[in-house]
């Protein structure tokens, strides 16, 4: 992940999406979707509900109207940057890497073993993206999943979800790029 030179926080904090693209997919740029959902009386909304506004009364296609409504929910203060909607964070950090689904996948859950503290708990082989998950102490959850790709790569990534403090989001993304390094041999 690059950072914007001012701060770890100004990375967390940073959209996903440019509102340039938001603009160009949705119709309406980010400022202009915040001030229809004002309008509406959105910050006493449940997630699902302001979704539920974009998708119903503006044909808002499912993942813009998530998109929106998650960007939404954290520039009025509803929820953290990488807050699920339960409450808990999750945080990813992923990588391309030489080789298939299914090889990476069996490397990454040898190589990642000592990471995770032992094998997976359950593995997914046959998945349109191969996936491995453990559950590690505190009931925070790590998936291991691979996302085929072009040229004889593929998308690894490692997401730690149920984390209970947004302070526990960066120690766990710089501990996950950290354990990436035992994959160094297939990047490039």
């Amino acid at each position: 992940m690059s950072s914007s030179g001012t701060g770890g926080d100004d990375r967390r904090r940073r959209p996903t999406i440019s509102d340039a693209r938001l603009a160009s997919g949705t119709g309406r740029s980010s400022e202009q979707w915040f001030a229809l959902l004002d309008g509406a009386d959105a910050t006493r909304l449940s997630h699902t509900q302001i979704a539920r506004i974009l998708v119903d009364e503006h044909e808002v296609p499912g993942w813009w109207a998530q998109s929106i409504t998650v960007r939404y929910e954290q520039a009025r203060g509803m929820r953290l940057p990488g807050q699920q909607a339960d409450g808990t964070f999750s945080v990813s950090v992923s990588r391309s890497l030489r080789g298939g689904p299914l090889e990476l996948l069996d490397l990454g859950v040898e190589r990642f073993a000592e990471f995770a503290g032992g094998a997976p708990e359950a593995t997914s082989r046959s998945a349109a993206h191969p996936t491995a998950r453990w559950r590690l102490e505190g009931e925070v959850l790590l998936q291991l999943t691979v996302s085929p790709g072009t040229g004889g790569k593929c998308s690894v990534s490692l997401t730690q979800s149920r984390l209970r403090l947004p302070e526990r989001v960066e120690p766990a993304r710089e501990a996950m790029t950290r354990a990436f390094r035992v994959m160094g041999d297939r990047q490039n």
